[in-house]
């Protein structure tokens, strides 16, 4: 009867997941999918608690209750500028999640098979699922065990190091030890090794050299990636996580945990295809290296940057009949999307065009500009992604770019040897004027000269974006 309940909440739980998956591919029914999401996990992590094998109630309940106050916590003091570093550690739990269980049920199976059969009959739960098994579904097992141990321990140490990377505590750049990509394949042949001496033995040794080698080769991997990689690197590492679960899921027999890891592997496989695809890479080449390798030397850049001042805009926003807004990460970081807001809604009061471009890996996390101008209340129907937009750059008037540079560098198209060099790209230096808001002169996150900065139809309006919209509001009433 237990078993029953749990397997038809666990249907319903893995019908709401898709659901919530489905809902948030728009704005308008987000909000629903959220609830989808906490609704099936509320569900599934209840029947969990009340079906076979359930124990130890003081300690789950005191666990879920310890987790989900620390979880309110960060929820609530995080900031949007945060989320993609919220999201990387959150991926590291899930990887050393993986890593724990795999290693209880290597124990469990152990104690398992010392049993003589009467005392496996009194089994319960996992161990009694454990017991029926022949030696051809136990060495399954061993496999599915063994590559839940992996990808959770590369998913836990890559995901730490895209988390130090993304609030800035580890270098952006990409940084390799001696030796490079040999390293890494050095790791994983251990790791191939680790697998057939631990079917051959059984023994708990080479598993745990497998999981040495699989934390190594997440450090190394993700530390050898750059900044201007990191948003597909966030989604590469929550598909990760999916199967790092889904493998798991196998291992303890549990539907839910594959259909849901199952759910998110091929999601942030996808998005890391779609993402890679924008910026004209392949997937491989990212993991493999990442920005910052160059097969010559860049193209100088000429000319000067020219500032301009609140005044200036202002004067040529008012004269414009048609204006682009480019967000970028920049906005985020100075929490400026209210004020893009204010200043989208009064230049159309005034009966001006004004619509936003949107880059797919703009910021540092998948959406994360969509994301923010929702939560500033900005009409959905006014976001363009790139591909909508950027054949209307020659008829803009006034491109105004907030806080970003890689996915507004002409050097993806006019320079072959520029580190993003075939990327498309934002191709707002065609429309008649370009205003840039950044803080100062340097290159940003990724450490890549823009030639857009020294273009003649370009200003450049120096200062904090938030500070600096706000001079701007003053002036457009």
């Amino acid at each position: 009867m237990e078993f029953g309940f749990t397997t038809a909440a666990y249907v319903v739980a893995a019908v709401l997941f898709i659901l919530s998956l489905g809902g948030l591919s728009g704005q308008e029914s987000a909000k629903r999918a959220v609830w989808y999401g906490i609704v099936g996990m509320a569900l599934a992590v209840f029947a969990t608690l009340i079906g076979p094998g359930a124990g130890l109630w003081v300690l789950s309940l005191i666990l879920i209750a310890c987790g989900g106050l620390i979880g309110y916590m960060l929820a609530s003091k995080v900031e949007m500028t945060q989320m993609p570093e919220l999201v990387a550690g959150m991926h590291a739990l899930v990887g050393l999640a993986a890593v724990f269980v795999g290693f209880n049920a290597h124990i469990e199976l152990g104690r398992v098979l010392l049993m003589d059969d009467a005392a496996k009959k009194t089994l319960e739960g996992f161990a009694a699922l454990l017991a029926k098994k022949d030696g051809v579904e136990i060495g399954i097992l061993r496999v599915e065990l063994f590559l839940g141990v992996f990808i959770g321990a590369v998913t836990f140490t890559g995901s730490v190091v895209a988390y130090g990377k993304l609030s800035g505590r580890v270098t952006s750049a990409a940084t390799k030890l001696p030796g490079g990509h040999l390293l890494n394949i050095a790791a994983a042949v251990i790791s191939l090794l680790a697998l057939f001496w631990y079917m051959g033995s059984g023994g708990f040794f080479p598993l745990f050299i497998m999981t040495l080698a699989a934390l190594f080769i997440g450090y190394h991997l993700i530390m050898g990636i750059g900044g201007a990689d990191m948003p597909v690197v966030v989604s590469m590492l929550n598909s990760y996580s999916g199967w790092a679960a889904a493998a798991i899921g196998f291992s303890l027999g549990n539907d839910l945990l594959i259909v849901v890891g199952a759910l998110v592997g091929s999601s942030g496989a996808i998005l890391s295809y779609i993402m890679c695809k924008a910026m004209n890479r392949s997937f491989v080449s990212v993991i493999l290296g990442g920005f910052g390798g160059t097969s010559g030397p860049a193209m100088e850049v000429e000319g000067e940057q020219i500032a301009i001042d609140a005044d200036g805009v202002a004067a040529a926003l008012e004269e414009a009949d048609s204006v682009v807004i480019i967000p970028g990460y920049g906005m985020a970081v100075a929490q400026a999307q209210q004020n893009v807001a204010e200043l989208t809604r009064r230049l159309r009061a005034k009966g001006k065009e004004v619509r936003f471009a949107i880059h797919p890996v703009a910021g540092r996390l998948p959406g994360h500009m969509n994301v923010l101008l929702a939560e500033a209340k900005v009409p959905y129907d006014i976001v363009l992604e790139m591909e909508e937009i950027n054949d209307d750059f020659p008829e803009t008037d006034v491109a105004i770019v907030i806080g970003s540079n890689d996915i507004v560098n002409p050097a993806a198209q006019e320079d072959p040897n520029s580190p993003i060099a075939g990327m498309p790209v934002l191709e707002c230096w065609k429309a008649k004027q370009v205003f840039v808001s950044k803080r100062g002169q340097g290159t940003g996150y990724s450490g890549i000269e823009n030639p857009l900065f020294y273009k003649d139809n370009t200003r450049m309006f120096y200062g904090d974006a938030k500070a600096s919209l706000d001079s701007l509001l003053t002036m457009i009433s």
